[in-house]
């Protein structure tokens, strides 16, 4: 044992207790007298794991076309252009270009897990083994949503392969191995901690990633996150970094959402993830206490594809998932992935909270394609269907899933603002986002229709104003006289 790790050994409970007080008192500290750092190093973990490590080798088509024309060929910068672009900016065929990232082989008859964004754009990929060997690889298949990709070598003998860990067992705290190949230098063994988990970086839908503090740079995407057993706990996926380098901040796909995706990419060359047919919002306070929740949880139902599993099953706008097949939903962004990893045409319980209780339907789910993605993103959510935008105004019908999200703590007719366009009158009258239009011209409006044909009737008057009745976000009432000019 080196001098620093005795020292670090020896650092107990007691010395800490004397080292740190609070206004005199001893401010204890439980800290195990452990050694930091094993006897040896980390040198048996990496001759296990390092042999089943690869880089992997991109090369793809750079087209320059159309670029203005920098200086004849045979000027001073016509040799430049030819080494960087293949020929002159103003050609059609540009060079190939080579990348190099990081992957890792899961089974010993060459199959290998990267990152989609490794290979994406890639025409040709290739992998070189510990050995040096450099194999032609075959692309099994992808997922951009969860950026994984699957490769396959036929190496003609069995590989050194990893295998998979349990994410779920890695603690705050616990070691951490990663390998990959930091600026194209090759494979390189790092050390760092688990720095935090579930973390969400808003990268996509299913983020749920572990932050750890080994030293992880461009070009270590899609090696393994590992344990000091050397299982694979995780793929690193990206960095944040001011400076394009190691800040000791890098995150990593845990394993146990890894592995369903890089099994169903195997077996089907694709994945297939459970859907609801469902827009989301995230249960802020002020939204669970308006609805009556003991906290803010759940998933808020901002919008439902009617025909969507949702929809068939009776879900509706302003409803709350607390539960999803028995498995808690204790913040929004948790529901995805518990849908996703759900086979389809499963019949799950779902409770929802309404109309302040809790009931349970029951849904099937559907598959989720880019088809359904697109029919729930273009279409308005149920309830903003028939919406207008008059005199400046944008209105909607009033939603469970709209007076939660505006907070509107009282019932009854009208029309909801939710937008207003500057330079307007309805904007100079300070009509704002959340407010209620009860009446025009003292008579009661439901539909953002009806408002819109009062509109029209009062301009074929030729009157040039309307008077309407308005409750604002705070309760109050308050007649606004709007001028009728178009535009």
């Amino acid at each position: 044992m080196n001098l620093l790790s005795h020292s670090l050994t020896r650092l107990t409970r007691s010395a800490l207790a004397a080292m740190l007080t609070v206004s005199g008192a001893a401010l204890l500290i439980p800290v195990p007298a452990l050694a930091l750092f094993p006897d040896n190093g980390f040198a048996d973990v990496a001759k296990i794991v390092m042999p089943a490590y690869v880089d992997v080798v991109t090369s793809s088509q750079v087209q320059v076309e159309n670029a203005p024309q920098l200086g004849p060929e045979d000027g001073p910068f016509g040799e430049l252009f030819r080494d960087f672009l293949g020929q002159l900016p103003n050609g059609q065929q540009g060079r190939r270009i080579s990348t190099q990232g990081s992957g890792f082989l899961i089974d010993a008859s060459g199959v290998i897990v990267t990152n989609n964004h490794v290979i994406e754009e890639a025409d040709e990929v290739a992998v070189i083994l510990q050995d040096g060997t450099r194999l032609p690889a075959a692309v099994v298949g992808v997922d951009d949503r969860a950026d994984l990709a699957v490769l396959k070598v036929d190496a003609g003998y069995d590989l050194p392969f990893l295998s998979w860990g349990d994410s779920d067992t890695a603690a705050v705290g616990d070691w951490s191995l990663a390998i990959g190949n930091p600026f194209g230098l090759g494979a390189t063994l790092t050390l760092g901690i688990i720095s935090a988990r579930a973390r969400n970086i808003r990268f996509g839908p299913y983020d749920d990633f572990i932050q750890t503090d080994a030293s992880i740079n461009r070009g270590n995407s899609g090696g393994p996150l590992l344990s000091l057993a050397g299982d694979v706990i995780g793929i690193n996926t990206m960095i944040y970094s001011p400076t394009g380098a190691s800040v000791g901040i890098a995150f990593a796909i845990p394993s146990n959402l890894a592995r369903p995706i890089v099994d169903q990419l195997i077996e089907f060359g694709r994945v297939r993830r459970g859907w609801l047919g469902v827009r989301i919002q995230r249960v802020t306070d002020e939204i669970a206490a308006r609805l009556g929740l003991d906290g803010a949880r759940g998933a808020l139902i901002a919008g439902v594809s009617v025909d969507g599993p949702a929809g068939t099953a009776g879900i509706e706008p302003g409803d709350v998932i607390l539960t999803f097949d028995g498995k808690d939903i204790p913040e929004t962004r948790f529901l995805p992935r518990i849908v996703g990893e759900t086979s389809i045409d499963a019949v799950v319980d779902v409770e929802i909270w309404r109309n302040g209780h809790t009931q349970t339907l029951q849904v099937r789910i559907g598959e989720l394609t880019d088809v359904a993605v697109a029919a729930l993103a273009s279409g308005p959510p149920r309830g903003l269907q028939n919406n207008t935008d008059t005199l400046g105004i944008s209105l909607a019908e009033v939603t469970p899933e709209l007076r939660a999200q505006y907070g509107l703590t009282i019932d009854g007719d009208g029309v909801l603002v939710i937008g207003v366009r500057s330079a307007t009158d309805a904007a100079a009258k300070r009509i704002e986002p959340g407010d209620v239009i009860l009446e025009v011209g003292r008579e009661s409006i439901r539909t953002p229709t009806e408002f819109a044909r009062f509109v029209e009737a009062a301009r074929a008057d030729d009157r040039n104003s309307l008077l309407i009745l308005l409750r604002k976000r705070d309760g109050d009432l308050r007649y606004v006289t709007l001028g009728l000019a178009r535009g």
